[in-house]
């Protein structure tokens, strides 16, 4: 069995937990090297990657251990998990990201206004190759990862990674316009559009935590999913009042469903049960509530949000 067959079978929790522990040592490493390289070089567009990449690493450590609590079980105090830490921690990293943005745009200013010639051109060009390399080979497993998991934190993180992986592309290109062409303002502007990228890697995370925050649904594709494995069996139909959000690594689903009205209680929780199983199949990480009502008899029911969800 292949080593990638073998992480496929590991729960999403020990997934979460594996790439947020690279995502932060890649981060440490990318920080130490371009910190010796931007000492050696003084390029500005080394200097705004190093900063980015530090605050990376803030990042990172910060997702590390949000991912952590957030896969904590639910307790007497928090009936719904703790999932949404993930969402908080991915707050934090728009913030460090829109502060990122920020001093590096002043500084590339400053270096467009006054450009300085960079020296150690070659440690430079190789520190960002390093780099980007790097990058790339962190976001394909994040990718992968994302594809067996809900993590929001670990989204955040893989967004914020790509705007590092076009960051080092442009200041790749910058440093080696202003070393083999010697444009010097190049290193600045290529300063000034890490600046912008960062700025838009940021509103992409915030709007992402915010979903989460504010309890929006899960998408079409993914509640249509739903109805259609739980109407799998002939004895369940008309799926009402579904209501899904995504907390963390956690997907919340509730929802009324028409059961023929002379089926047994006994038979009525046989096949509720085996409805739950066949959701946890696609979503092993749901909190699953149904409730059964008589095809043709019920009456209008549900409490605070019934009306809205029934006018669905």
């Amino acid at each position: 069995m292949s080593s990638e067959m073998r992480a496929a079978d590991l729960p999403p929790a020990s997934l979460t937990r594996g790439i947020t522990l690279m995502s932060v040592g890649v981060a440490a490493l990318l920080v130490a090297v371009k910190a010796i390289a931007w000492m050696a070089s003084g390029s500005v567009a080394l200097l705004a990657s190093l900063a980015d990449s530090a605050l990376d690493l803030v990042a990172s450590t910060i997702t590390f251990f949000a991912v952590r609590y957030a896969a904590v079980p639910p307790d007497d105090d928090h009936r719904f998990g703790h999932g949404k830490a993930e969402a908080f921690a991915s707050l934090l990293q728009a913030g460090l990201v829109f502060a990122s943005a920020a001093l590096i745009g002043q500084e590339a200013i400053r270096s467009l206004l006054n450009p300085q010639p960079i020296a150690a051109e070659g440690w430079a060009l190789a520190v960002m190759i390093f780099s980007i390399v790097m990058t790339f080979a962190l976001i394909t497993a994040q990718t992968w990862v994302l594809k067996r998991t809900r993590s929001v934190a670990v989204s955040g993180d893989r967004a914020h990674y790509a705007s590092d992986l076009f960051s080092n592309l442009a200041a790749l290109a910058g440093i080696a316009a202003s070393a083999w062409l010697g444009i010097q303002g190049l290193d600045g502007a290529a300063a000034l559009l890490i600046a912008g990228l960062l700025l838009w890697g940021a509103i992409s995370v915030f709007r992402e935590a915010a979903v989460q925050l504010m309890d929006q649904e899960l998408p079409a594709a993914d509640r249509a999913r739903i109805v259609e494995l739980v109407t799998q069996d002939p004895r369940l139909s008309d799926v009402h009042q579904l209501r899904t959000r995504a907390s963390g690594p956690y997907v919340h689903m509730q929802m009324h469903v028409d059961l023929e009205p002379l089926l047994t209680l006994a038979d009525a929780h046989q096949v509720i049960v085996e409805a739950e199983r066949r959701l946890l199949a696609a979503f092993p990480m749901a909190d699953i509530l149904i409730h059964p009502d008589p095809r043709g008899l019920a009456e209008p029911h549900g409490g605070a949000f019934a009306e809205v969800a029934a006018a669905e």
